[in-house]
């Protein structure tokens, strides 16, 4: 009974509190985000299933062998097989249009995952279908028919095969990004393939086989394949895994958890300060306690017991409700990210993210707390004597040591990008110490400064500078707190909107391929009629890598899947007279591309690492049956995100004269362009049109609710922010109320004494407003480069903002929490200090 008395009196310390609070701010904040990201990443990894059409899927660029077929029904899996080719269809008559198609022949059993949504031809409901049209019929995009001139059901054809439309496509889940998938889809029977003669001996087909069941048989089945490829040196042959079809989209959520992620380990981090301060100033405040209950009896082991049994019940039930808040918070992210992903088909939360959020907080307390606390343990009973300086023993803070290992240990497991993690960690270790330096360095100054002065600034000065290890530490821990909340502000009002602004209003929703030369002219003039101006123009040739430095090159050479993905392929090769817009010059020179006497390659800095290429080596590509052959001149940094039209190798200009281009465009539509897409077909009836709107406005809209994300997780921040100046300001109490006894002894007003310590905590704040806010600014900028890779520049508008937000934020905190000093009766104060 007297041990559980002991324990709620410790409990309902204020230090206690405060480390309760930190902690389950903490735990909240990373189960948030912990939840949310496991959901998001089940989800994602079924969308990535529906794109490709699988769990695993094998693709060649020629008819696959049986024994494929044969180990997947031996794995358990469910099979079916498309083969997909562009075509030109012809609409009915004698001069029936023609137009671009990309043919897609399915078997039964098609689609695997995700359902096919079709319309009736002439309108209507949709309606999910499984497996192919009935022979005879073809399943089509709604434009098809238009484009063809062609009744709502037809006939169109294909080949030597005439084909009913039986069905409008509303839906294809396992559509992929590719140039061909973006031409309108013609979707046939199998069956009515080998009829049509659409598919000769040099025709370019892609052929796949989707597979489909228990995730472990379909791992298992990738590897075999994987295995086979390279035993067997198929050329042309691949295997796709979810890990390989993630939509575009999900690309920009992961950026997007990029941002929470950080949101979240800020307020873990600054929890620490929090749960550090709190348990040191515990340890302190408890030692004549302890020494007195020592002294009466109670040993060492039980003490030992006591602070062991009160810290680990203060993280458990801390962990508990911070993870219970976490579920709520992914709730409503996931309410918020309704738009961006089909959150109804999510599975539901796992257990994980409020284990590892548990072991955050117990970490924590085994980093921060245990070591100050188990000092307790070894107050000696005579302390109740005589007050001596207690020797400080190194196998609590080699516990400690072991519980920092553990808390990056978990920063690290919950952060999905590594660099990320050791920005944030660093970047917060350095600030640490470097607050620590700037706050001494200033404790000096104001000491010299308040010198003999008179004035309330002198003496605010003067009570910092008697404190200077106080002061250093409360400076420190403010400037932390600053440091967390401006960079969480910088990413809620300044890095999302440079992440924003590399996807403007006008960016590109338009690209159009397959513009033969003849029609260039008629088709640049047919732009400006529409009053579009600004637009992306390239010629464009392919080609298939065969030599590096005078070696052949096969995929197989290469370890790597995209490597020998690459190598496998053909380029899209292009040639500009300047350095076109978002890419930047990284290595090598430009002019030896596009200048007079141009003989380099330009390469994209990023294949270049994939295939271990580097400046000076030469590269030789197979166009049309001619070898063209160049060094690499320059690495370029290509932001993909742009919207633009890039490619990854750019030639002088003179080696293509000569070769088969067409050209490549990408403009912006603006809604007063009326129905431009339909003019531009039927003025150009054989160029591909591809509508990138609506993935456009889905990741503006995927933008402004992770913006509102960070917004929700800023409450996490600002809870932790404050706790820390709470903690910080509890660290002097007990020697302002001495000093303050002090001056009203001799005379001080409560006046002037509130005005002193106004200007004090306006002082400190202040100070440290500007150290986080320029710690915060550098953080920010290099993760703006080094993670989410777009150009960022603090505005000097931040460093006064937080200047005034930390003397604002530690007068009101401080007050609040230091208000009672003032009142204390003096002679009360001085007989306790005695």
């Amino acid at each position: 009974m007297r041990t559980w008395s002991l324990v709620g009196r410790d409990l309902r310390a204020a230090e206690l509190r405060l480390m309760w609070l930190a902690l389950v701010l903490a735990t909240a904040a990373l189960s948030t985000v912990g939840f949310l990201a496991q959901r998001l990443d089940a989800g994602l990894k079924r969308d990535a299933a529906q794109l490709i059409g699988g769990q695993a899927v094998v693709q060649s660029d020629h008819p696959l062998p049986s024994v494929f077929l044969r180990q997947a029904h031996d794995d358990g899996l469910q099979t079916t097989q498309t083969a997909v080719f562009a075509s030109m269809a012809v609409g009915p008559g004698a001069q029936g249009r023609t137009h671009l198609v990309a043919v897609k022949a399915v078997e039964p059993g098609y689609p695997l995952l995700g359902r096919l949504m079709l319309r009736p031809p002439a309108g209507g409901g949709e309606a999910a279908m499984r497996g192919p049209p009935r022979p005879g019929t073809v399943w089509v995009d709604p434009s098809v028919a238009a484009q063809l001139d062609a009744p709502p059901q037809g006939p169109i054809m294909l080949g030597t095969r005439s084909f009913r439309i039986a069905g409008v496509i509303a839906r294809e889940p396992d559509r992929g990004a590719g140039f061909i998938n973006f031409a309108p889809r013609v979707m046939m029977n199998a069956a009515d393939l080998p009829s049509t003669g659409l598919i000769q001996p040099a025709s370019r087909v892609t052929y796949r086989l989707a597979a489909a069941g228990e995730p472990a048989a379909a791992a298992r089945f990738a590897d075999w394949t994987r295995a086979r490829i390279r035993a067997q040196s198929l050329r042309g042959v691949r295997v796709l895994t979810v890990a390989d079809g993630g939509p575009e989209l999900g690309q920009n959520l992961q950026r997007g958890s990029g941002f929470l992620q950080l949101v979240s380990m800020l307020t873990a981090l600054i929890a620490a300060v929090a749960v550090a301060i709190a348990a040191r100033d515990f340890s302190r405040r408890r030692l004549d306690a302890t020494a007195l209950l020592k002294a009466l009896g109670m040993s060492q082991g039980a003490v030992l017991r006591l602070v062991a049994g009160e810290l680990l019940l203060l993280g458990l039930v801390a962990g508990a409700i911070g993870s219970g808040l976490g579920l709520l918070g992914q709730a409503a992210l996931v309410h918020w990210l309704a738009g961006v992903v089909n959150v109804r088909a999510l599975p539901p939360p796992g257990w994980q993210p409020a284990l590892v959020a548990l072991l955050a907080a117990l970490a924590l307390l085994l980093a921060f707390a245990l070591p100050p606390v188990l000092q307790l343990a070894r107050v000696p009973p005579l302390r109740v004597l005589r007050r001596e300086a207690q020797r400080l023993r190194i196998g609590p803070w080699l516990l400690g040591a072991a519980g920092v290992v553990l808390f990056v240990g978990v920063l690290m497991l919950l952060a999905q990008d590594r660099r990320l993690a050791l920005i944030a960690l660093g970047g917060f270790v350095a600030s640490a110490l470097g607050f620590a330096v700037l706050a001494y360095a200033l404790v000096r100054v104001l000491r010299r400064a308040g010198g003999e002065r008179r004035g309330v600034l002198a003496l605010a000065a003067r009570q910092l500078g008697g404190r200077s290890a106080q002061a250093v530490a409360q400076i420190s821990a403010l400037g932390l707190s600053m440091l967390a909340l401006m960079l969480v502000a910088m990413l809620r009002t300044g890095l999302l909107t440079g992440w924003q602004q590399t996807l403007p209003p006008d960016a590109p929703n338009r690209f159009v391929i397959n513009i033969q030369p003849q029609q260039a002219q008629a088709f640049q003039a047919a732009l400006q009629m529409a009053g579009i101006a600004r637009y992306d123009w390239y010629p464009m040739v392919r080609g298939r890598l065969v030599a590096v430095n005078g070696k052949p090159v096969f995929g197989r050479d290469y370890k790597d899947e995209r490597a020998r993905a690459l190598v496998d392929r053909e380029f899209n090769l292009s040639s500009s007279a300047a350095l076109p817009a978002h890419n930047r010059i990284v290595a090598g020179s430009w002019a030896a591309t596009a200048g007079p006497d141009a003989r380099g390659l330009s390469v994209d800095a990023g294949i270049a690492g994939t295939l271990g290429l580097k400046l000076g080596d030469t590269l030789s590509f197979d166009i049309a049956g001619s070898t063209v052959t160049a060094p690499i001149a320059s690495l370029r940094k290509i932001d993909w995100g742009s919207m633009h039209v890039n490619f990854f190798v750019l030639m002088p200009r003179a080696m293509l004269a000569q070769q088969p281009a067409t050209f490549i465009t990408a403009f912006f539509e603006p809604p007063a362009a009326g129905r431009l897409d339909d003019r531009l077909a039927h003025a150009f009836p054989d160029i591909t049109i591809v509508d990138l709107g609506y993935f456009l406005a889905q990741v503006r809209h995927m933008l402004d609710q992770v913006s509102t994300a960070v917004q929700f997780l800023f409450v996490f921040a600002l809870g932790a922010g404050l706790s820390v100046l709470v903690a910080s300001l509890l660290i002097s109490c007990q020697e302002r109320e001495h000093e303050t006894a002090m001056w009203r002894v001799l005379g001080a007003s409560s006046s002037l004494l509130r005005r002193v310590m106004a200007v004090e905590l306006a002082l400190s704040g202040a100070f440290a407003g500007l150290l986080g806010t320029g710690a915060a600014a550098a953080v920010a900028w290099v993760l703006a480069r080094r993670v989410f890779d777009f150009a960022w520049t603090p505005s000097p508008a931040w460093f006064v903002v937080g200047t005034v937000a930390g003397a604002v934020l530690a007068l009101a905190v401080g007050w609040m929490t230091l208000r009672q000093v003032v009142r204390a009766p003096p002679l009360r104060t001085l007989r306790a200090l005695a």
